[in-house]
């Protein structure tokens, strides 16, 4: 398997640059695959997005020093949770996770400049796991087709669900709400 630092040295002397003074790293797809973040990931202070996609990275660790990061790309791996992500939630904008296996959206409350958040095909069986991030002003772009809470119900019954949970997005699933989405939100009993 790769290691984070193996990745790093990799990009480095692909792009004939050091990482530490880069802002945006890609080290998506690696092979072998990476399997686990570490602490070389502090290395990247100027990172400014970091995208780690395709590998089959089971756990979030090691964005300490990561002081620039506002995006943060790690869709299809094998991650099950979020968490350690209060190193960045002062710069933190836009989380891409989709296709892992997130059941939970704990993890997630203290990043309040985040504006764009993907979780598509995941494993969130339940429109009441968005309470957990309602708490979140800047929030406006959301991605969640895909996942068990969208079973037994149209997308547009999912659209006018994560609107009733969340007023402040602009954009679910790839498309701008409309004033009629708000309205048909509005008028859903509280639950």
């Amino acid at each position: 398997m790769t290691s984070c630092a193996q990745a790093i040295k990799a990009w480095e002397t692909k792009h004939e640059q050091k990482a530490e003074d880069a802002k945006e790293i890609n080290i998506t797809c690696q092979i072998p695959p990476l399997t686990k973040l570490d602490n070389s990931l502090s290395a990247l202070k100027c990172c400014q997005k970091l995208s780690m996609s395709t590998n089959m990275i089971d756990r979030m660790a090691g964005l300490g020093g990561m002081s620039n990061l506002r995006i943060l790309s790690m869709g299809r791996n094998n991650i099950k949770k979020i968490e350690k992500l209060d190193e960045v939630c002062g710069t933190l904008e836009q989380l891409w996770m989709s296709y892992n296996q997130i059941s939970s959206l704990e993890g997630l409350s203290e990043l309040n400049n985040l504006t764009t958040l993907f979780l598509s095909n995941n494993s969130i069986k339940s429109f009441s796991e968005l309470d957990k991030i309602a708490c979140l002003p800047n929030l406006k772009d959301v991605i969640f087709v895909g996942n068990p809470m969208y079973d037994d119900i149209s997308r547009k019954e999912g659209r006018i669900l994560i609107l009733k949970h969340l007023p402040q997005v602009t954009k679910i699933d790839g498309d701008l709400v409309k004033p009629s989405e708000r309205d048909e939100a509005a008028s859903l009993p509280v639950e």
